[in-house]
């Protein structure tokens, strides 16, 4: 498989996916959620695998998000890349291999969500955790709210999404968002040696213990649906408009005028 967006390994038995756009912080365009699809049915289907990793490339962020410069025609925007993100996540999911995120700097918006939605997340001492869809016109009402306040509780996850803090990552592991934080330099070194234990157990057993960890939140499967068809509703509109904008523009929004 040759991809331009992404780095694909596979090796005794783990299969390692990195989004590879280090220049702009990893952020997610059309080709980047194309070639992690493709990566993770490969992965998901491959016997010989019994793990598979998620990291970014260089050492500032793991995932910052979709691409604003993917999402300039409102709907066609949305329907041409963003929406291929839910595809991403359900692969997440289905696959029947324990997912480890190695989040190795800045993860945010969708990049946040998609290490939430892994089974493990083990994080550098400089990795840092953020929502904020709400601050530049843009919000996942899917596995995004639903399964986030799952797992850090519903008080946080509000917190989360209508505050759009920064958390460190001891922070992150406090509320039990990430399992693990360790020094930058021994994020991989740690991450395999998670990889290595895994490995060591039956790999049936793990599917089904992971298929029935799921089975709880797979109602959410349907929330996402409707939640990505209102979200392609309010791309297209002047408030969503107005985050986009000035996200580009590197000023403060002025979501007041829509209070009205």
């Amino acid at each position: 498989m040759n991809f331009e967006d992404i780095l694909y390994e596979k090796s005794e038995g783990v299969a390692k996916i990195t989004i590879n756009r280090p220049e702009k912080h990893n952020p997610l365009r059309t080709k980047t959620l194309v070639e992690m699809i493709q990566a993770l049915e490969d992965a998901k289907d491959d016997y010989g695998i019994g793990v598979i990793v998620l990291t970014g490339a260089g050492k500032k962020a793991f995932c910052t998000g979709g691409d604003s410069e993917d999402i300039t025609g409102g709907k066609a925007g949305y329907s041409r890349g963003v929406k291929k993100i839910f595809d991403v996540e359900r692969l997440i999911r289905m696959s029947q291999k324990p997912v480890i995120a190695a989040v190795n700097g800045w993860a945010v918006g969708g990049g946040h969500i998609m290490h939430v939605l892994c089974d493990l997340t083990i994080a550098s001492e400089n990795a840092k955790f953020a929502q904020v869809g709400p601050k530049v016109g843009s919000f996942e009402a899917g596995f995004g709210a639903a399964y986030l306040a799952r797992v850090i509780g519903e008080k946080k996850a509000r917190e989360m999404w209508f505050l759009c803090r920064t958390y460190t990552a001891r922070e992150a592991l406090e509320m039990g968002l990430v399992n693990k934080v360790v020094p930058a330099d021994k994020l991989m070194e740690e991450v395999d040696a998670w990889c290595q234990e895994i490995l060591d157990k039956s790999p049936t057993a793990l599917g089904f213990l992971k298929i029935a960890l799921n089975t709880p939140t797979d109602w959410i499967y349907g929330q996402q649906r409707l939640a990505g068809e209102g979200l392609w509703q309010y791309y297209a509109s002047d408030e969503a408009l107005e985050g986009r904008r000035s996200f580009l523009e590197k000023r403060k929004p002025d979501f007041r005028q829509f209070l009205k």
